[in-house]
């Protein structure tokens, strides 16, 4: 369930219309709705309250710090991969010992910086990071938290690009390496050794690949605490996947209900890193139509969003409902159209044969579900403006970004000396 209704004959935001927000502010833009963001929050803290759970919102679905902040208000830590998106969830005033901290590539500084700010632990994804991490913690007199990210080597049925929990994917340490690994963690100095973990991918339509990757984490905990090592905590990822196309998911409480039966005697505490199941279904984004464009073969949508704005049909593949901000009579005849962005790139299509109510030059249209990997992964090509972003609570609404103009951006480049 999400706050984008339609009301009279028109979508809504809450309790704002989004025709209102299109012409104060501008299109394109991303809104995002405050309600929801809490109500699918509370879905998943709810289905895990019976287990001492951690839940850290993964920050690279949406690094908005407005977002962050709406989600720390009500109990959540952050889980980050960057040290930007750690300083992004410390300004959104998560406390840092809530900050769990993840990724294949951190860097002997990003470390460091980790260690210096005390946050919650490092998920530690191979033994050269160990190693490194180890001669750093050393080096600043200190002895960090950490859990090991294991490879399960589980298919997660999901889109290759998103798969994480495969022997031939980058992340983690092979659970066939992870004991000694974890052993020789427990005779380092600098490191303190708590724990394991997981994230076999995102966008998952099925639990069973969640029930296999458990058995093996629960199989490796007992056999760590059979040699007297320590494990007190269980970090589990993310990854449970949304309706993009109003197709069948599995809900927060079954996936709850799947780390109880499989996990719920460990006695450890769970940390999850909820990110697309919380903001994927709370952001929208909204664009006008410029043209309508009949080709000999295709009748093109084309918008003026374009695939810097929203990356996801353009990398993926991936699918967004795209509905009307003013809607159509019921008995209006529909038509197949590519809906497609300004951008100098055939990939820069949206959607292909899509069958929509008549469009014309000036309709407002909607892509649902765009709360998650939309403005995060948004960019400048062809040297466009970064969209605003804004944040809906009840009736009314704020520009949590601003649009970044050309102008703006040009001033972050120099000529070179020898140019002026």
């Amino acid at each position: 369930m999400d706050h984008f209704q339609y009301k009279n004959g028109e979508l809504y935001a809450e309790n704002v219309a989004l025709s209102k927000i299109a012409q104060e502010v501008g299109t394109p833009f991303y809104v995002y709705s405050q309600a929801t963001l809490e109500r699918h929050y509370q879905v998943f803290a709810d289905a895990v309250k019976d287990i001492d759970a951690t839940i850290c919102f993964a920050v690279k679905a949406n690094s908005n710090i407005s977002v962050i902040k709406a989600l720390s208000d009500l109990g959540a830590g952050a889980d980050v991969v960057s040290v930007g998106e750690m300083k992004r969830a410390l300004k959104a005033g998560v406390p840092a010992d809530k900050i769990v901290y993840s990724g294949v590539g951190k860097s002997r500084s990003e470390l460091k910086a980790a260690v210096e700010t005390g946050i919650r632990q490092i998920n530690v994804e191979s033994e050269e990071e160990l190693a490194v991490l180890n001669e750093v913690a050393q080096e600043m007199g200190a002895r960090m938290p950490i859990v090991l990210r294991v490879n399960p080597d589980v298919d997660a049925k999901t889109h290759a690009k998103i798969s994480t929990g495969k022997s031939g994917n980058k992340f983690g340490i092979d659970w066939k390496r992870a004991v000694e690994v974890y052993q020789r963690a427990s005779n380092m100095a600098g490191v303190e050794p708590k724990g394991l973990a997981c994230h076999i991918g995102s966008q998952l339509t099925d639990l069973e690949p969640f029930r296999a990757a458990f058995r093996r984490m629960k199989e490796m905990v007992g056999e760590l605490r059979g040699l007297g090592l320590d494990v007190s905590r269980v970090d589990l990822g993310g990854g449970l996947g949304i309706p993009y196309d109003e197709g069948d998911t599995p809900l927060p409480v079954e996936y709850g209900k799947l780390v109880v039966e499989e996990l719920g005697d460990l006695d450890v505490e769970f940390e999850f890193e909820p990110g697309r199941m919380i903001v994927g279904n709370a952001g929208i984004l909204v664009s006008e139509v410029i043209y309508v464009k009949e080709g000999l073969s295709k009748t093109f949508a084309i918008i003026d969003a374009a695939m810097n704005d929203l990356m996801r049909p353009s990398l993926y593949d991936a699918y967004h409902a795209i509905v009307p901000v003013i809607e159509a009579d019921a008995e209006e005849a529909k038509q197949l159209y590519d809906v497609v962005g300004p951008i100098c790139e055939t990939g820069d299509t949206f959607a292909k044969d899509r069958m929509l109510n008549k469009l014309k030059t000036g309709d407002l249209i909607a892509f649902r579900t765009a709360g998650a990997y939309g403005a995060t992964m948004s960019n400048t090509y062809n040297s466009r403006a970064l969209i605003p972003e804004l944040m809906v609570k009840g009736e009314e609404y704020a520009i949590i970004r601003r649009r970044l103009e050309i102008e703006e951006q040009m001033d972050l480049e120099d000529l070179a000396s020898w140019q002026d």
